[in-house]
């Protein structure tokens, strides 16, 4: 029989269900934050291949972002008269779309069903989308079929994906919170935007290596390779998620039903505009910019190999990589939100420069590749490294899969609107205009950052959701807090009965 605590002043008494404990505010305060770190042996071992989970997780939605990337260079040499611009834009953003879905319902989901059936159903939708994918034939050899059934298939994979942000992160987040509150970020850091990172070289190593291997007489064989790897990464982590145990945060603080949604808004609303905004300016800067710097780079060398486009393509993916680590150095050291501002002041730099010198900059493609890697290593840096973070940290354990989905829904919905823009930019207003406009987002992320995003370093997460529940008992809500056993009443009803100092969640 579970035990349910109702967190009032009012006195025991017994119910049907049982001994129903009635425990004051400070009671539930400070037994959330001392039973936080306070974990058995499995516990403790459950939080370490958590966080181990989370990387190799993500590591296949880098590898998937990063896809399309040497592909739109193959599709374009074996299909030229079908593999249009509107063609490669659509297949391109069907993993975007597919990612905006998946990231609402399932951030929805980690919080509402918990984080272990979240995890577990994203896995299973990248292997399907994968699968697909690299099966994709038209109908009778057509074309046009071809890149319809990839969009399709590349639409699901991008709902895996799109999942894996929230559920993984989140659960990364509170498991390194668990482990170590001052090398929460740093841990959070490497396991979830290094290795996102760390797709883009991969995803191209691999091209290189199944490219040596088949010829470049077989590029059919070598994008289907290509694809079908990306069966195998999100594989390697999925019998551990089916036993993985969810965090101490969440088994404590899950509101499963009767969230106070419009409660959630009205207490998070400046902090959504924060990292919903910077992460749309981000991911509209960064994800055409990846998917399409193939297609750049390709233009830039004048006999286009697709060797020679691939080898610079690897050079530009690895000079962005050090900004990860530059990122999580000093996360900690300057704060969330002037690390994420530093960050988004390189796109100012480096955009401007190769913009308004693209002309001559692209004469040499050494110090053009060098410039472009050091703009998308400066939003490694910030933005990359800080948006999941501060998404992670801003928001109570209730509802942190959601806001953080909403966050990285409307960033994925920027990456879509950069994705769909840019060639007609390109077309339009000139290959520089590119930059430029990544420059202008640039100070409109530094701007978004300072006003709107909370700095939460070295703030323990069981503080937030203490506030958290203070705050909906304070507005009068009612419910059950927590999973199984652990479950808690939070009422309102104490605030009128209770002093403000006994309110007080210190």
């Amino acid at each position: 029989m579970s035990v349910e605590k109702d967190v009032s002043y009012v006195d025991e008494k017994e119910t049907k269900a049982g001994d129903n404990h009635k425990v004051p505010a400070r009671t539930y305060a400070a037994e959330l934050k001392a039973e936080t770190h306070d974990l058995d042996k499995r516990e403790s071992l459950s939080v370490y291949f958590t966080i181990l989970a989370a990387g190799f997780g993500l590591i296949s939605d880098g590898y998937q972002n990063n896809l399309m990337t040497m592909s739109n260079v193959i599709f374009k040499q074996l299909y030229p008269e079908d593999y249009t611009s509107t063609v490669s834009t659509r297949v391109s953003n069907a993993l975007l779309v597919g990612a905006v879905i998946g990231q609402i319902l399932v951030g929805l989901m980690c919080d509402r069903l918990g984080r272990k059936v979240a995890l577990v159903s994203t896995t299973l939708l990248i292997v399907l989308g994968a699968t697909l994918a690299t099966a994709a034939h038209g109908a009778h050899g057509s074309a046009q079929g071809l890149f319809w059934f990839l969009t399709f298939a590349r639409g699901i994979t991008g709902i895996g994906v799109g999942g894996e942000y929230p559920a993984s992160s989140t659960s990364a987040s509170e498991a390194a919170n668990e482990n170590s509150l001052k090398t929460r970020g740093p841990v959070f850091i490497m396991v979830t935007n290094f290795v996102l990172s760390f797709g883009g070289p991969l995803a191209v190593s691999v091209f290189l290596i199944v490219l040596s291997a088949a010829g470049e007489n077989h590029l059919g064989t070598v994008w289907r390779v290509c694809f079908g790897i990306g069966i195998l990464l999100p594989l390697t982590v999925f019998v551990f998620r089916l036993r993985m145990l969810s965090s101490k945060l969440y088994r404590k603080g899950a509101i499963k039903r009767r969230v106070p949604y419009k409660l959630v808004f009205k207490r998070y609303w400046r902090e959504l505009i924060g990292t919903c905004g910077a992460w749309f300016l981000y991911d509209f800067v960064t994800f055409p910019n990846g998917v399409f710097s193939g297609t750049i780079i390709s233009s830039v060398i004048h006999n286009g190999d697709i060797k020679k486009t691939a080898e610079w393509q690897l050079l530009l993916g690895t000079i962005a990589l050090p900004g990860v680590f530059v990122g999580a150095y000093l996360c900690n050291r300057l704060g969330r939100r002037n690390t994420m501002m530093l960050g988004f002041s390189g796109y100012l730099l480096f955009g401007l420069t190769i913009g308004l010198a693209y002309n001559k900059i692209t004469q040499i493609i050494p110090l053009f590749v060098i410039f472009y890697g050091l703009m998308q290593s400066f939003g490694n840096l910030g933005p990359g490294d800080m948006l999941g973070l501060t998404s992670s940290e801003s928001y109570a354990t209730p509802i942190r899969g959601t806001c953080y989905g909403i966050s990285a829904a409307i960033g994925k919905t920027g990456a879509a609107v950069g994705t769909q823009a840019f060639t007609p930019i390109q077309n339009n207003l000139g290959k520089q205009w590119t930059f430029i406009i990544a420059a202008i987002c640039g100070v409109t992320g530094v701007l978004v950052t300072y006003l709107c995003v909370p700095d939460m370093t070295g703030v323990d997460l069981a503080d937030e959701d203490v506030k958290f529940m203070k705050y909906l008992a304070d507005n009068g809500w009612e419910g059950h807090v927590g999973e199984d056993d652990e479950k808690e009443m939070i009422s309102g009803r104490y605030v009128a009965e209770a002093s403000s100092e006994e309110l007080c969640a210190e």
